[in-house]
């Protein structure tokens, strides 16, 4: 059977290298440059190649051992694009895109699968967009980009995210981009009810039966951002209407006689993100909940993926009857 091999850079912690092994892809090389992150994919999947020393920096890493490789995919730094990182684009050091199109040179994969966030889409980066599609269309892909909700793909969350699909050219008019689901995802109480009540908490039952709408989207915050929390003014007021404290992180889940607004664990929020409930992630509770935060929902790479196994895998199938 046709297993599809991939690169993955910025891989972080794993969201949307789940999505892609779901999907059937085999991770030939992570690149990630946080330790945390390293060691939570090595945690959990020993046997994939999750790339050290100078090799995991994305600027440092070398394409050319992967030449011919199916996939390269990735979710390069957000903050040159969204509002929060004053939207600096091509002026911004973290912009890795012009790192992304050299390792399609270098490896020349069937295809190219890139996410970052809704403000990639604003007006101000019209011709960034533009020259990024003529760069790609040189080297041989046709380009295109859409605005994928997660709570379409199941996740319990809106988190807009804009996915890039690249195609090489003799493979492009194979690829569709995935449909919603068309069900509505679980709500949060319904969602979390079970960990809510995991320390046999009395109230865990109402407060799921008023948790009744989705999640805001989960931000990971940085560096510079102090403790864990649930975002700002805004996001916290949105979850305070689903009974939620969003102002820290707990170290577990209510005890018996808990009387007030819940916080969410790190498990809790992991699961709102779609990670596997089995899915360790390294390091204390600040560093391992920005990993949860920042990563890519796996259920919507999963949904993106399967589309770009098809395309490049009916080519193969038709070529080698052919």
């Amino acid at each position: 059977m046709y297993q599809p091999s991939c690169v993955e850079i910025c891989a972080g912690a794993g969201g949307q290298a789940i999505g892609l092994e779901k999907a059937g892809f085999e991770a030939e090389a992570l690149v990630e440059i946080e330790a945390p992150c390293r060691e939570t994919l090595k945690l959990n999947r020993p046997h994939w190649n999750v790339l050290d020393g100078l090799q995991s920096d994305v600027k440092l890493f070398s394409g050319a051992p992967y030449k011919g490789v199916d996939l390269l995919a990735g979710g390069v730094p957000c903050p040159p694009f969204s509002k929060a990182g004053l939207q600096l684009g091509e002026n911004d050091e973290r912009d890795l895109f012009p790192e992304a199109l050299r390792l399609v040179d270098e490896i020349r994969p069937k295809a190219v699968m890139l996410e970052n966030v809704r403000g990639f889409l604003d007006a101000v980066f019209e011709d960034y967009r533009l020259s990024l599609k003529k760069q790609l269309k040189k080297l041989g892909y046709v380009a295109d980009w859409r605005l994928l909700n997660a709570s379409d793909y199941g996740v319990s969350q809106l988190r807009p995210r804009v996915v890039i699909v690249a195609i090489r050219k003799d493979l492009a008019t194979d690829f569709e981009w995935p449909q919603p689901l068309g069900v509505n995802p679980a709500p949060v109480g319904a969602l979390l009810k079970d960990l809510m009540a995991e320390n046999g908490w009395k109230g865990a039952r109402r407060w799921a039966d008023g948790a009744d709408d989705i999640a805001p989207t989960i931000v990971g915050g940085s560096k510079k951002h102090g403790g864990p929390d649930l975002g700002p003014t805004r996001a916290k007021k949105a979850w305070a209407t689903l009974g939620v404290d969003g102002m820290g992180i707990a170290n577990e889940a209510p005890d018996r006689d808990f009387v007030g607004m819940p916080r969410l664990t790190c498990r809790m929020v992991a699961r709102i993100q779609g990670f596997p409930d089995d899915w360790q992630f390294f390091g204390k509770k600040t560093p391992a909940y920005r990993q949860i935060g920042n990563a890519f929902p796996a259920p919507v790479a999963e949904a993106v993926a399967n589309q770009i196994y098809s395309a490049i895998s009916s080519k193969k199938i038709i070529s080698s009857v052919g």
